[in-house]
């Protein structure tokens, strides 16, 4: 499979057609044919994002890997658009993954606390700090920032998985991050 070929025009109902097809038969072959045609959109998603061509080669086998289980657990109405948004957050969560998840729990959420970013003997009061500070947080806001920021789910994943509505998440992550950093504040000083 060439990374730069152009793809085949195909339309929804064909795409519609192979993704039954493949569910159907659980032949993998079949998925592959119709992931084929859309390979150079993929890449190019990938290359965008992940601004190196074999990270970019990389993330579309994974991503591969990933339509295989994927296709059969969701509606799929377009598949273009859909293997579209599937490919970026892939890449965004390959970005997000390039960091630790300590990095992340206390950098990331907490960047605008400066003793979130202590010496190795402080690491652990901090940490203990961020966990009193979550559990003041309301479940909604401590679930959505617990699915986004440790378990690195994006915005649409986290939707999905609560029942939440799109901005009811990023609502809850943006009020959560403000109460944990006033929260943090508060017992530094």
């Amino acid at each position: 499979m060439s990374f730069f070929s152009k793809p085949v025009k195909t339309n929804d109902t064909d795409d519609e057609v192979q993704l039954n097809n493949y569910r159907d038969s659980g032949d993998v072959a079949v998925l592959g044919k119709l992931f084929e045609q859309y390979v150079p959109l993929i890449y190019g998603v990938c290359l965008k994002y992940l601004k190196d061509e074999e990270d970019a080669k990389d993330a579309v086998m994974g991503i591969f890997e990933e339509l295989i289980i994927k296709v059969k657990q969701h509606e799929i109405k377009q598949f273009r658009s859909w293997v579209y948004v599937l490919s970026r957050n892939y890449c965004l969560m390959k970005l997000r993954a390039g960091k630790r998840v300590e990095e992340i729990s206390l950098d990331e959420v907490m960047e605008f606390i400066p003793f979130l970013h202590p010496e190795e003997s402080n690491r652990e009061e901090a940490m203990k700090a961020l966990e009193r500070c979550m559990e003041k947080l309301t479940t909604v806001q401590r679930q959505s920032i617990d699915l986004f920021y440790l378990k690195e789910k994006c915005y649409k994943e986290i939707a999905e998985i609560t029942g939440f509505t799109l901005n009811d998440v990023k609502s809850y992550i943006q009020n959560g991050k403000r109460n944990l950093k006033i929260c943090l504040e508060r017992s530094s000083g």
